[in-house]
């Protein structure tokens, strides 16, 4: 209209917008009546605080679409498939397999994907710290044989072959 406001009001014309999705063979969602402060998280269906929600400054009302658990497992989720090609019940079945523990200690619980960089394959579950340190000695065999070597007392100190050039044990 020329003063700025709509014919009918905001109640009238939802329901007649609805009246016509119908019509046309469109799925509807229920109107769903959530007190003040809270809103409904469509993917849980649960009716949660406003405190629970993400801010996104699009929004009409100013909160995500999602609660923040459910973004949150999103996340993960789209994680894993990015990185690793893989799907939850994908990684849960490896860690199943390796009958929830780490496979180089045997000890903690195995929780982070571990693959190789060259190739992006995924190579097993490990524990933060049994994947940290493969990562930190660089994913080579031959540092890792070196290390364990050192860890069993086996003398590691190179030999001088010519000035300047040291021969490692093998």
């Amino acid at each position: 209209m020329r003063d700025g406001l709509q014919a009918y009001c905001r109640k009238c014309a939802a329901t007649y917008h609805q009246q016509r999705q119908v019509a046309k063979g469109r799925p509807v969602r229920p109107r769903v009546d959530v007190p003040e402060g809270h809103k409904l998280c469509r993917t849980c269906g649960e009716i949660k605080p406003h405190s629970e929600w993400t801010r996104n400054r699009t929004a009409s009302d100013g909160l995500a679409t999602l609660c923040k658990p459910c973004k949150a497992a999103q996340g993960r989720a789209g994680h894993l498939k990015r990185h690793y090609g893989l799907t939850e019940v994908e990684r849960d079945a490896m860690i199943a397999s390796q009958k929830g523990l780490c496979v180089i200690c045997l000890k903690a619980p195995a929780v982070h994907v571990d693959h190789s960089h060259k190739t992006g394959k995924v190579r097993g579950v490990l524990c933060f710290n049994c994947n940290s340190a493969i990562g930190k000695l660089g994913d080579d065999p031959d540092a890792v044989r070196r290390a364990a070597a050192y860890l069993e007392g086996t003398s590691w100190k190179p030999t001088l072959v010519a000035p300047g050039v040291y021969q490692l044990p093998s």
